[in-house]
């Protein structure tokens, strides 16, 4: 199969992590993918940034000068440039299907679709117009929602990472029978178990109980949750390792001297995703504080493939993963008080949680949550389009 795959992504994060993903397990598969986008991609360094993170970074500088609604348009604007980009790359490939991932003011693939006719199978990581209302500062609130619904209702088939972005597709007029939930997974690479005892001994950590967090930090990720915990009795002589960076560590860091915790928290700043598994290998306990309730997050997938007890939030999108006292401990959502009781299970009973990490990697096997298993059936979906498509041609 030929597969055109449409972005807008520029940032080296989390969404470059699974656009390089799915695009090679694709091409493991046999099938030929050509990618057509921003050039800006370089290696991912950043794991946790969000298409929410992306954008404000992208506005930082010289366009802090452009007024909100100007720079918007400007969004809505270089859909015209990436149309015809990605119009000569199809008339050049010759696709099957055109595979695209959406974003808020770009309608490439839904303009391209409507001239070429080609099948549109649509990836939704996130309801981008919500979320940038509640957090972005979002102006055009009502451009924005209409493109985001004409673009989920153009596609011929959407792919959701979670159940609750699934309901809010249907919600917005999509057929239940155009929806698959497809969740973040892992690589070949990432099964592998990783060695944490030279993590724990450049860290001076031998022996210490260590509770850990990737991720670009930042201040909803809830890790304050975690220094809190280390100030109180259960947490007296464990350490916190925060593997990545961001621009909440300043604060964190303020507050671990605040608490005279700041001699076991430690950061590691960004490194590279090859090293990821020896430093989650080194966790006796991975944490989620804090998560949107749509998202599919990376992390937990990389916690699972290492056999990692998990704490994380109680809520439906982390349920489509995890269940509590089966694979993960799970918490009432922003209550730190769980978030210190569910912990403290950990401590108190370390055998217990080792089985939970065990259970969380069978999890992660039996439902096969690699990319690989993600391709192929994103081919199955596809092909499905592919035939239908060619019947009506015919017909």
């Amino acid at each position: 199969m030929r597969i055109l795959y449409s972005h807008r992504t520029q940032s080296s994060d989390g969404q470059f992590v699974h656009i390089r993903a799915l695009t090679e397990a694709l091409t493991d598969l046999g099938h030929e993918v050509l990618i057509c986008g921003p050039n800006a991609i370089q290696h991912p360094a950043d794991l946790a940034e969000t298409q929410l993170d992306a954008h404000k970074r992208a506005k930082s500088g010289v366009m802090d000068h452009i007024p909100q609604p100007l720079y918007e348009l400007a969004e809505y604007a270089y859909s015209a440039p990436a149309w015809l980009r990605l119009q000569k790359a199809a008339r050049k490939f010759k696709p099957d299907i055109l595979y695209e991932r959406a974003n808020l003011f770009y309608n490439a693939g839904r303009w391209l679709k409507g001239r070429v006719g080609l099948p549109l199978l649509l990836e939704v990581n996130a309801p981008l117009a919500e979320e940038r209302t509640t957090h972005g500062g979002l102006s055009l609130q009502k451009l924005a929602q209409t493109q985001e619904k004409n673009l989920w209702l153009s596609a011929d088939h959407l792919l959701p990472v979670s159940s609750p972005l699934a309901n809010r597709l249907q919600q917005a007029g999509v057929p239940q029978d155009k929806i698959t939930i497809i969740p973040n997974g892992v690589s070949k690479a990432q099964l592998k178990p990783g060695n944490g005892r030279a993590v724990r001994a450049r860290y001076g950590l031998e022996g210490a109980f260590i509770i850990g967090f990737t991720g670009f930090v930042r201040d909803w990720h809830g890790a304050e949750m975690a220094l809190a915990w280390l100030a109180t009795p259960a947490g007296q002589n464990a350490h916190f390792l925060l593997v990545g960076d961001g621009p909440a560590t300043q604060k964190l860091r303020q507050q671990a001297r605040q608490l005279k915790v700041d001699a076991r928290f430690h950061i590691t700043g960004i490194i590279q995703r090859e090293a990821l598994n020896d430093h989650i290998a080194a966790f006796d306990v991975a944490l989620q504080p804090r998560v949107t309730p749509y998202a599919s997050p990376l992390k937990l997938f990389d916690y699972m493939a290492q056999s990692k007890p998990i704490l994380a939030p109680d809520q439906a999108n982390i349920r489509d993963i995890l269940t509590q006292n089966k694979n993960a401990l799970l918490f009432k959502p922003d209550s730190q008080e769980d978030f210190f009781h569910q912990l403290n299970k950990c401590v108190q009973d370390k055998i217990s949680a080792q089985q939970l990490g065990q259970q969380a990697r069978h999890t992660l096997e039996e439902n096969n949550y690699t990319w690989s298993a993600n391709a192929e059936r994103v081919c199955e979906i596809a092909a499905r389009l592919c035939a239908h498509h060619q019947k009506s041609k015919h017909d």
